[in-house]
């Protein structure tokens, strides 16, 4: 019994402690509670000085308008600059919506024919130029060195002849001279002996006259001998200096004729010599200058082929012709004459407020809609720009057409885009560009 109520006191005490545990330990949070509110509260701005804070909600979009475009823009072919003004198309070979390659020929301008013919005449003046530098490396023709050797034997005969004939000449007049001179000396001779005979004889007569033997007549007749023969052999030895100075005179005119003769024989020889070595010779500086002619002929050439070629207008890249401006017969037009874009790429060039630029950038995914598109698009921001412009696309709130200043971003849309917009160049369009997670990461 006593036991009994030993165990019940027992329990009664286990209960009743456990119990008085828990409203101990109550009672102590209470009292930490009631301390630390105070705290707080004493902490805490009174009304009047208390600050209400108002969150801001995050943007998460940047919404703008913009327009498609294919990749590198559109371009709008036309005729070389070089072509002139006034260039004609004599043929179009292509038409709107047909695609086109990097080179493929879309238009042949009128002048074709004219050109063709420049570069034709050039390719033959190559060749004229190609054949003349062959003949200078190779030399003169057999027949022409040939024909100058035996001109050069020619002139060598020609001149020994006339030397030849010209000495007999010399020789001639010398025997000539030798041969009056002798005979008109002998003719002095003859009358210096008559005088010689007539002057003894008339002295002799003269002695007789003085002694009276003959008469005055035969006296006279002996003198009037001595002056005949006298005066005649004066004239004779004036005939002999004018024999030996004619003589001398013709033989020296002679022999200078025959000195003349040999000098130009001489200078007809060398000359001929030297055209036989300029024929036969092939000098390094001629071989020079026909190469020098050759290749002036091949850069005509060229400039001939690049101005034929200009003839041809070429699309620059692969695309889809978007719209024609000048047609088969008529001058190409200030727009030009085809434009092309490259469609397997479309982007959307939107404008995006200045205010807004600094939270857009690559990488950043892009939804474009219309109301003229089947379904929204896709696309990445590709490029921001560097310049701030004034806005070109307006909305249709004319409320909301105000003089803003905007920043280009291309978005490049994905292939399946890019194939639903290949129709749409220039659509105006509205994107709505996702910023949230670039804004998350700047946090």
């Amino acid at each position: 019994m006593v036991r009994e109520v030993a165990d019940q006191g027992s329990v009664f005490f286990k209960r009743n402690s456990r119990q008085f545990v828990i409203v101990a330990t109550a009672a102590g949070l209470a009292i930490a509670g009631a301390k630390a509110y105070s705290s707080w509260q004493q902490a805490q701005p009174s009304p009047e000085t208390r600050v209400l804070q108002i969150s801001t909600p995050q943007i998460k979009t940047v919404t703008a308008l913009g327009r498609l475009e294919p990749k590198g823009k559109v371009i709008k072919l036309s005729a070389p600059s070089s072509s002139g003004q006034g260039s004609r198309v004599e043929k179009l070979l292509v038409q709107e919506g047909d695609s086109v390659k990097t080179g493929q020929v879309i238009a042949i301008l009128d002048n074709r024919d004219r050109l063709e013919a420049a570069y034709q005449e050039a390719q033959e003046s190559v060749k004229v130029a190609q054949v003349n530098l062959k003949k200078v490396r190779k030399g003169a023709k057999i027949g022409e060195i040939e024909a100058q050797k035996a001109e050069i034997e020619r002139v060598q005969a020609q001149t020994t002849g006339d030397e030849r004939e010209q000495q007999e000449t010399v020789a001639r007049l010398e025997a000539q001279w030798q041969g009056e001179k002798s005979a008109q000396q002998a003719t002095i001779n003859r009358l210096q002996a008559e005088l010689k005979n007539a002057q003894i004889e008339w002295e002799r007569y003269q002695q007789l006259y003085t002694n009276g033997a003959i008469s005055q007549s035969s006296y006279d007749s002996k003198r009037l001998s001595v002056d005949t023969i006298t005066q005649q052999l004066n004239e004779a030895q004036a005939n002999l200096q004018r024999i030996d100075s004619t003589g001398r005179k013709q033989i020296n005119e002679a022999k200078t004729a025959l000195s003349k003769i040999n000098a130009t024989g001489g200078k007809q020889v060398s000359a001929a010599a030297a055209t036989l070595d300029k024929i036969a010779e092939v000098r390094p500086i001629d071989v020079e200058a026909a190469k020098v002619e050759v290749n002036r002929a091949i850069a005509a050439a060229k400039q001939a082929k690049a101005n034929l070629d200009q003839v041809y207008v070429r699309s620059p890249q692969d695309g889809v012709i978007f719209d024609i401006h000048t047609r088969s017969g008529e001058v190409v037009s200030n727009d030009g004459i085809v434009e092309i874009g490259q469609t397997n790429q479309m982007y959307a060039v939107v404008e995006v407020y200045q205010s807004d630029v600094n939270k857009v950038s690559p990488g950043q995914k892009v939804e474009i809609s219309s109301n003229s598109l089947p379904s929204k698009l896709q696309g990445t921001v590709a490029w921001v720009g560097w310049k701030v412009q004034r806005q070109n696309i307006i909305n249709t709130d004319p409320s909301e057409n105000i003089d803003s200043r905007v920043v280009e971003v291309h978005v490049q849309l994905d292939k399946p885009s890019s194939q639903k917009a290949a129709k749409f160049t220039n659509l105006q369009v509205k994107a709505v560009i996702n910023v949230d997670r670039q804004l998350a990461t700047d946090n």
